[in-house]
């Protein structure tokens, strides 16, 4: 299950909260005032932990990596559409509330939504 290449600039390398090396797709947008960092599951692709178990150790090392303030980011987890016949692997983007529990951290994003962030 390949994810395509259209869901990320790059492949980012990190390390979860155990050291294991992972691997995700990103993509960084400005928008509005507002930085936007979109990381997306590589399924298959990724040797290591899922994006969704490394959340905050992820933005954390996007950010330093990348030189942004970890406190004036959106940070977006992309489950990218994999032409699965299983719902599971549908397109769907969450915003994450870093550090909030786990019923107050994510917010599904509507498609409209998706767009204007990507559109920038």
């Amino acid at each position: 299950m390949k994810v395509p290449r259209e869901y990320y600039d790059e492949i980012f390398p990190f390390a979860d909260r155990w050291g294991l090396p992972s691997a995700c797709g990103l993509k960084i947008r400005r928008h509005g005032g507002t930085t936007y960092v979109i990381v997306t599951e590589l399924y298959q692709e990724n040797p290591g932990n899922s994006i969704t178990y490394a959340s905050e150790q992820l933005a954390e090392q996007i950010c330093l990596a990348k030189g942004l303030n970890p406190a004036s980011i959106v940070y977006i987890e992309c489950a990218p559409d994999t032409d699965s016949k299983l719902s599971f692997y549908d397109e769907a983007y969450y915003q994450v509330n870093l550090g909030a529990d786990l019923q107050h951290k994510y917010t599904r994003l509507s498609p409209e939504r998706i767009k204007q962030i990507l559109s920038a």
